[in-house]
């Protein structure tokens, strides 16, 4: 018997892999026989870095950037071999870098993100998968810009300070100071969701209150990243405000769309090639995933409907075990989802069940085996 593990990451708990150690476990005790193939997950945001280097023979590099709040921190990016980097955002300017007290939406800036692409360019890197998610920024890529020599300059020829805010007095672009060698790589944007940049369901409006923004701090971010998008459509004579993607992680990727030569992709899509999980599943019998949390929002490009979506491609049953299971999350049946199982055997607080995930997980794997083999067992003798 052949099993696949995909799972992403249980955010602030247990890695992907560490999770698909777990189950794999799990799947162990309830048939020591199975053959097991782990392929650790993530949909762009936090853990995908983990996700691709377990799942590759990428090696981890550091560098010194700064964070979203301007101070100097360690972040780690992948070199795949070929000219080929992943860069995970969040490892730079990641919301959960920054206590809730600390959070500075305004202000808040992805110059450390550039900084990661200048040393993955550096490096030699000519192609990047820049994954994006759990930004802290709110900035529309405007402080990776000036990382990569991009000068924004107000009606005064000063620079502009960090931070969305200051987009908004933003009178012209100069690309003078950018390294040429960055209009030779390849981006791939890895992305989640499919926001626009600004308006309703823009960056600001859908993201900017997680990171700390006020009623009035979402409306003057709008109004910035519209005039900043203005002024980008008149200098590159090209306006990429309203496409799909453009408002995922603080609009980070709306930069590098419309400065360099950059493409979209479900990053679900882009971590499974990466991870090779279509040619992982040829042959299964049975498919694992799992997230922290599965409802309706799933169903948005996050990593089990991507699992699911692939499997259901080969005709093969899905089991999800997550952390819990929220409002909503019945839609994943049709999207693929066999059954779907929260890990806990009980009532528990969220940091009991953190504490001893990675035994519930395995207790669950080998719980929904055992019925999965008798039910099959079932069908053969019917």
């Amino acid at each position: 018997m052949r099993v696949v593990i995909a799972p992403d990451s249980f955010k602030e708990c247990l890695s992907a892999a560490d999770v698909a150690s777990a189950i794999a476990l799990g799947i162990k005790d309830a048939l020591p026989t199975a053959f097991v193939v782990c392929v650790p997950m993530a949909d762009g945001g936090e853990g995908s870095l983990d996700a691709v280097l377990a799942a590759t023979d990428g090696k981890r590099r550091s560098a010194q950037v700064m964070n979203a709040n301007s101070q100097p921190t360690t972040a780690d990016w992948g070199w795949l071999g070929e000219g080929k980097a992943f860069i995970e955002m969040a490892a730079a300017a990641g919301l959960e870098q920054i206590p809730p007290q600390a959070r500075q939406p305004l202000q808040a800036t992805s110059y450390g993100v550039g900084q990661l692409i200048a040393e993955a360019v550096a490096a030699g890197a000519r192609h990047i998968v820049l994954g994006l998610g759990g930004s802290a920024s709110n900035d529309a890529g405007a402080g990776l810009l000036q990382a990569l020599g991009v000068k924004l300059l107000d009606e005064q020829g000063q620079e502009l300070p960090a931070g969305g805010a200051a987009l908004s007095r933003l009178a012209r672009l100069s690309m003078e100071s950018v390294d040429p060698a960055l209009h030779e790589v390849n981006f791939e944007i890895a992305v989640d969701v499919d926001n626009p940049l600004c308006g309703p369901r823009g960056a600001s409006a859908i993201f900017g209150p997680q990171k700390g923004a006020s009623p009035q701090d979402v409306a003057e971010l709008d109004a910035a990243l519209a005039h900043f998008a203005d002024i980008c459509a008149a200098h590159f004579n090209k306006d990429e405000r309203n496409l799909p993607g453009m408002g995922a992680a603080g609009g980070l990727g709306f930069a590098v769309k419309t400065c360099f030569n950059a493409s979209f992709r479900p990053g679900v899509e882009l971590l499974a090639e990466l991870s090779g999980l279509p040619a992982a599943l040829q042959g299964a019998d049975l498919v694992f995933t799992g997230e922290g949390r599965m409802d309706a929002q799933t169903l948005l490009g996050k990593t089990p409907a991507g699992v699911a979506r692939y499997a259901r491609a080969q005709g093969i049953p899905v089991i999800a075990i997550v952390g819990s299971l929220g409002e909503g999350y019945e839609a994943l049946y049709e999207a693929g989802i066999t059954a779907a199982f929260s890990l806990t055997p009980g009532p528990l607080t969220l940091a009991q069940a953190c504490d001893d995930a990675a035994g519930y997980l395995r207790q669950r794997a080998g719980d929904c085996l055992r019925v999965w083999l008798a039910g099959r067992q079932a069908a053969k003798s019917a």
